[in-house]
């Protein structure tokens, strides 16, 4: 999920271990231990591509460090607060919890988490929620907010952060209630139009979790679709696109290639561009203007070439599309159920 997000949660779980002993310094180190595992990134300055790809949501997000950091960060944090009433224990669970919470929502979106590194490199993703979804953030945070300016030992304190925990988790109840319903149209509409598919995977678009987009995995290609909960018809229109794997056969096996193409997990198709270099679009997280008749292009691709040395490169294409007032009110009206 975006930092925003991960703060606000990281803060209400701090909140709940220790908000009683600690306070708003409760609040405080919660939100750090909401944000420690995306420091990943600032590596990303010595990284390839493929390297910040895999690196990213790995080491930090897994359960192997939470076990190890917390109780080293929670020593740390009760040396410090020595003459706070909050144990080693607390300050440990706050960390451990922070830790914990943050890869597991992370694991509900598109991306994939590496919850069991070092043991597997594979990215748990349950693809149940955009990465930046208002309906789940606001809420979440407006009542943190409001829990900061009661006393402690207040009543109306707990019951105001035990809230936000409570509706933002109902929300993520919510938000797998409404990926089965999707899934339901997108397998009967498949059947009843005979689309021919091994597996897929169904995401929600942009900031919401009503307008959802499956790409199921055929013989030679996928197949795209898009539907809301809101859409009177239920037939879904399905685009085909050839995989076109064996452009990639002159480049197999080489190692950050393999592992670009497991990153995937086999949802990508291949394309070349006007110069000979290789295109690989990352289907898992779909195309940003699919919706539309006119059809868009895919939020991730990745461009591979070959130098003169014979070295392999790769580097992401910005794929995004221009987004004003007209494209918002065009994709709210297609959330809706209405075809404009």
């Amino acid at each position: 999920m975006d930092s925003l997000t991960q703060i606000v949660l990281g803060a209400s779980v701090g909140e709940a271990v220790a908000g009683r002993k600690l306070g708003n310094k409760a609040l405080l180190w919660g939100a750090i231990a909401g944000t420690i595992p995306d420091l990943d990134v600032l590596l990303n300055p010595w990284l390839d591509t493929v390297q910040q790809l895999s690196f990213h949501r790995a080491a930090t997000h897994s359960f192997l460090f939470a076990l190890v950091i917390s109780p080293i960060l929670g020593w740390l944090l009760h040396r410090l607060y020595k003459n706070q009433p909050a144990t080693m224990r607390d300050w440990t669970l706050l960390f451990f919890l922070g830790f914990v919470t943050h890869a597991l929502l992370d694991s509900c979106t598109t991306w994939g988490t590496q919850l069991f590194w070092p043991f597997s490199n594979y990215g748990v993703a349950f693809y149940n929620i955009f990465v930046v979804d208002p309906l789940y953030t606001m809420p979440f945070l407006a009542l943190v907010l409001l829990a900061a300016f009661h006393n402690r030992l207040s009543p109306r304190r707990r019951y105001l952060n035990n809230a936000a925990l409570a509706i933002s988790s109902l929300y993520l109840v919510w938000s797998f209630i409404a990926k089965g319903a999707a899934n339901n149209v997108f397998e009967q509409s498949m059947a009843a139009q005979g689309v021919p598919y091994t597996s897929y995977i169904s995401k929600p678009t942009p900031m919401n979790t009503v307008f959802w987009s499956v790409t199921a995995k055929g013989e030679d290609g996928f197949y795209n679709g898009f539907y809301s909960l809101l859409d009177e018809d239920k037939q879904v229109k399905y685009d085909f696109e050839p995989q076109n794997a064996a452009l990639l056969d002159p480049l197999r096996g080489h190692p950050k290639l393999e592992r670009l193409l497991e990153i995937t997990k086999g949802y990508y198709t291949v394309e070349q561009d006007d110069n000979g270099a290789i295109l690989i679009n990352d289907l898992r997280f779909g195309k940003f203007d699919g919706w539309q008749e006119s059809g868009g292009g895919y939020v991730f691709v990745y461009k591979v070439w070959k130098d003169a040395d014979g070295k392999l490169w790769f580097e992401e294409v910005n794929n995004r599309p221009k987004v004003d007032q007209q494209y918002l009110q065009t994709y709210w009206n297609r959330i809706l159920g209405r075809f404009v």
